[in-house]
């Protein structure tokens, strides 16, 4: 099969990937029809955890990195680690940009992540320690998860040196950071007009309670 027909499905199978969305599909489970119409609007975890607290949220969280993780993984299997970077790469497109939904979807954080860990586990390790810690200290998981896509490149510059790709890496990195970066623009505008929300920890606490009596 010609390399530019591999590269082709690996494409169009990574951004089919990530136009299942993790968020809309578990807020259905849990009697949300669409959690895009909840909160902020968006489809991904940090909004699932503010609707419907913490086991909707770490499911969206794991579903949407998996979808990451098997694109890129695919395109590994099909095209080597070009095919790699592609496949883990449209699979952020189609969560950030789904068709089936009328282009709106996620900000690609989880999604980022599955890529991340095909591209090098320890840099997966890192950027997650780093939306935690900041995420918690500070409350703010936009301002965690904008920090993790500007280390990104750098820990791929860093980590990656002496890769016969590596240019192709960086490059990949940059355009992945700066993506989750612009996808956070109206987080951003709220930062610094001081409206951002934070995480109230004991009202999530609350809403899992609840969902769970629910479930019971």
């Amino acid at each position: 099969m010609a390399m530019w027909l591999k590269y082709l499905i690996i494409a169009v199978a990574g951004y089919l990937l990530g136009n299942i969305s993790g968020g809309i599909l578990i807020s259905k489970c849990y009697g949300v029809r669409d959690i895009r119409t909840k909160g902020s609007g968006n489809a991904g975890t940090t909004n699932v955890l503010r609707t419907l607290g913490w086991v909707p949220s770490v499911l969206t969280l794991v579903g949407d990195c998996l979808k990451g993780l098997i694109a890129a993984e695919l395109g590994r299997w099909l095209g080597g680690e070009i095919g790699m970077l592609l496949g883990g790469t449209c699979a952020i497109l189609g969560h950030d940009f789904p068709v089936v939904f009328r282009f709106r979807g996620g900000k690609g954080i989880a999604t980022s992540l599955g890529l991340i860990i095909a591209v090098n586990p320890w840099i997966a390790l890192i950027v997650t320690v780093l939306v935690i810690a900041v995420a918690a200290t500070l409350r703010y998981m936009s301002v965690g998860s904008i920090a993790a896509a500007a280390l990104y490149p750098v820990l791929v510059a860093i980590f990656l040196r002496g890769n016969p790709h590596y240019a192709v890496y960086v490059l990949s990195a940059v355009f992945a950071g700066a993506l989750a970066i612009f996808q956070h623009r109206k987080n951003i505008a709220r930062l610094l007009r001081h409206e951002e929300n934070r995480l109230d920890f004991a009202k999530i606490s609350r809403i899992s309670h609840k969902i769970k009596n629910i479930h019971k």
